[in-house]
């Protein structure tokens, strides 16, 4: 598949098909984000890939009931095991970091015919019991993963002319 259609191809899926993902697939979808960049290159994220039937639908329970998130064939959680680390503008590094590489997992999962949906509405303290993540850590996003149930088509997106300034801020 090419770039371009990878990018317009991914959405948010909610609902996911019965069917195994190979480790082939899984293991392209992890490459994604061992190469992703981070700040000072430092790799301050793990990677909880949950494939346990029983364990993904607690993790539902604990993402607000959204339970389309047990039913994907693997939930990989993010966590940060630097909070402190700031970079020199200012931003704490742990959530971008993330950021990156679970979005260049979500561009892999297309390019293997997957879906993914970024999931950030969860209960830190439940999902932190559930996967065992030390409480010096953080878990920042949830990535479920697996074959859509149906195309959703494209989201509709702003034009350019309301996202993009030239030279200055403009509102």
């Amino acid at each position: 598949m090419e770039f371009k259609e990878v990018i317009i191809k991914r959405e948010s899926v909610r609902g996911y098909l019965d069917k195994p993902i190979s480790e082939t697939q899984l293991n392209h979808i992890l490459e994604a984000a061992r190469i992703a960049p981070s700040a000072s290159n430092n790799q301050r994220i793990k990677f909880i890939v949950v494939k346990d039937a029983n364990k993904r639908k607690k993790i539902a329970q604990a993402a607000n009931n959204q339970d389309f998130v047990g039913e994907a064939t693997i939930v990989i959680a993010a966590v940060a095991t630097d909070l402190e680390f700031t970079m020199p503008c200012g931003i704490k590094s742990f959530t971008i970091d993330a950021a990156i590489a679970l979005d260049h997992m979500s561009l892999a999962a297309v390019d293997e015919g997957l879906g993914s949906c970024w999931i950030g509405a969860f209960s830190q303290t439940k999902i932190k019991e559930i996967l065992v993540v030390p409480e010096q850590y953080q878990v920042v996003a949830l990535l479920p993963i697996g074959y859509p149930d149906e195309e959703r088509g494209i989201c509709n997106r702003k034009p350019l002319s309301e996202i993009v300034c030239e030279e200055t801020f403009s509102e």
